[in-house]
């Protein structure tokens, strides 16, 4: 689960105290203090002078939330006088509860810069918009839930409409013939077809008689018919 919608919204974090811390301090007391950085926001507390290794603070500090940054980080030191102040320990708190429930009173380790545990440090969060809607929770995949098979409603077919009487088709005797052409039309004044011939007449057509036949004697002569069966006449054609 991840958690959005937070960015910049304010949270309280309030240092209590430290606990066990390594001691630093030979001779004298150790005055630690703490530094709480978020993003580039650093607060520090005041010095709790011969604080010893359980120093107590009870300081408040309000950080604005940047969205993707889900952790403080907190450190201790010794301050001197004269000198740098000396490193007793880091810890890294992280806010993925304190965004989810709003509340967070936890002990959280320190190590020093060798790795060795070098106490512990008591923080308490506090997140007002946790439950006012602010906050979402984002699931890193969608869940979903298969319903059984049955649990559908059923959707009853649609109805076939009804005829409300059953076809019969239309009986020709009583529908007079449509005319044709349609009434209105000018009716054309259409001619008989010539009779067939009977017998068929072959083909090709027989060769008939030219009616112009030169008889003996040149074209002077009187036409006439050539003799039946004689053609062509071949003999009786002037040359001139």
């Amino acid at each position: 689960m991840s958690i959005t919608g937070i960015q910049g919204m304010p949270v309280e974090v309030t240092v209590v105290a430290c606990y066990n811390l390594e001691d630093k301090e030979w001779i004298s007391r150790q005055d630690p203090y703490v530094s709480v950085e978020y993003g580039r926001a650093k607060y520090r507390t005041k010095t709790c002078t011969d604080g010893g290794k359980n120093p107590t603070f009870q300081e408040k500090f309000i950080f604005t939330l940047i969205e993707g940054l889900r952790e403080l980080n907190i450190v201790v030191w010794n301050s001197h006088t004269l000198t740098a102040d000396e490193h007793i320990g880091t810890g890294r708190v992280p806010l993925h509860k304190v965004l989810s429930q709003g509340y967070d009173d936890s002990s959280w380790p320190l190590q020093s810069k060798s790795g060795r545990h070098s106490g512990e440090v008591r923080v308490i969060i506090h997140y007002a918009y946790a439950n006012q809607g602010n906050t979402k929770l984002a699931p890193s995949a969608p869940k979903t839930t298969a319903q059984p098979y049955g649990s559908y409603p059923q959707v009853p077919p649609a109805p076939y409409p009804t005829a409300t009487a059953p076809y019969a088709p239309p009986n020709p005797t009583t529908y007079p013939p449509s005319p044709y052409p349609p009434a209105g039309y000018p009716q054309p004044p259409f001619s008989p077809l010539p009779p067939a011939v009977y017998p068929p007449q072959p083909y090709p057509p027989v060769s008939q008689p030219s009616p112009y036949y030169y008889p003996p004697g040149g074209p002077s002569g009187t036409y006439a018919a050539p003799p039946a069966g004689v053609w062509p006449p071949a003999e009786n054609i002037s040359p001139d």
